[in-house]
């Protein structure tokens, strides 16, 4: 294929450098766009031959109306925006970055579970007020002795359970059904069902993807089943929780505290309760971002299109097309 045509479908980098620098190689020549309707990406992506894609939705309809695409590289581990059956119908590669934030999932989740534990944004706001003594206010207790759930077991699951090691954690439960349990025990954790897992955690930390299954997986029965003291965090996907749910527990002190970095609806809405909770941490969605994340983000999902163009195989699939 001669000077390919590849095209960002809504631009939050500003800069594409890396993108360039990897298309080049193959002729190809680097579109940016701002799509604001699937109409529009109708029009304009009808010549693309590869695509670049953040958070804007790719339809089953806009899919089938792509007359030369051969991949949709999403810049990103999740890719629940893409409508892969309908690319797959279509012969569309659909790939993803798997593993370009996996340490820096690691340090929010550590960040906001610590953060949540030692009441650190909480006591900050206080003290800036002139109060002391806060301890009076909101409980605090260790984390040594604990137990923590990992709901999700895939390559951040299992990175942030090595990095807890040192935490004097009395012991890790996991539920993940698509991960062999002797896995699981092989690695120092005990799978569980997630019942089980939310009834006997002192903290919840998510990592699941978003599907049909896990949306809306965390709601008010689950909730109910946690301990009051429990804390539950979220860097995942913001959908897995229901939190209409997940406010009412906070505000009724039937849990003991939260840390979110995602949410139903981003931004988040300023009519949601969750902003007038002192026993939340919010953060933006940020998990995923460093000055080296988003280098290696970047770079990895261009050289997916760059593979698929050129003749190859994508090196992070989540379909197959041969």
């Amino acid at each position: 294929m001669s000077n390919p045509r590849v095209m960002v479908t809504d631009d939050r980098f500003g800069s594409y450098r890396e993108e360039e620098a990897v298309l080049v190689e193959i002729g190809a020549r680097l579109e940016v766009l701002q799509l604001a309707t699937e109409e529009e990406a109708i029009s304009a992506l009808s010549g693309a031959d590869g695509i670049l894609v953040n958070l804007f939705p790719l339809t089953a309809r806009l899919i089938d109306s792509l007359p030369r695409c051969r991949v949709i590289s999403r810049y990103g581990v999740g890719y629940d925006n893409v409508d892969v059956a309908a690319a797959t119908r279509k012969r569309i590669w659909v790939t993803r970055v798997p593993d370009y934030c996996i340490e820096e999932v690691c340090d929010q989740t550590i960040a906001l579970l610590f953060g949540c534990v030692r009441k650190v944004a909480f006591k900050d706001r206080k003290v800036r007020e002139g109060m002391w003594n806060l301890h009076r206010a909101q409980p605090t207790h260790r984390v040594a002795g604990k137990s923590l759930g990992l709901i999700g077991f895939g390559a951040i699951g299992r990175r942030l359970f090595r990095r807890t090691a040192e935490l004097g954690l009395e012991r890790v439960l996991v539920f993940d059904p698509y991960v062999d349990p002797a896995l699981i025990r092989t690695a120092g954790a005990l799978p569980v069902a997630l019942e089980t897992l939310l009834a006997e955690s002192d903290f919840v930390s998510i990592h699941a993807p978003l599907t049909a299954e896990t949306t809306g997986m965390i709601g008010p029965r689950e909730i109910g089943l946690m301990k009051p003291t429990a804390i539950l965090i979220n860097t995942a996907r913001g959908p897995i929780v229901q939190e209409t749910a997940l406010s009412a527990a906070l505000t009724a002190g039937r849990l003991g505290g939260a840390g979110l970095d995602v949410y139903e609806r981003e931004p988040l809405p300023v009519e949601s309760p969750l902003l007038a909770l002192d026993n939340v941490i919010l953060s933006d969605h940020a998990s995923w971002f460093s000055e080296e994340s988003i280098v290696e983000l970047k770079s990895k999902a261009a050289r997916n299109v760059a593979a698929v163009l050129s003749g190859g195989r994508p090196a992070y699939p989540v379909n197959a097309v041969e």
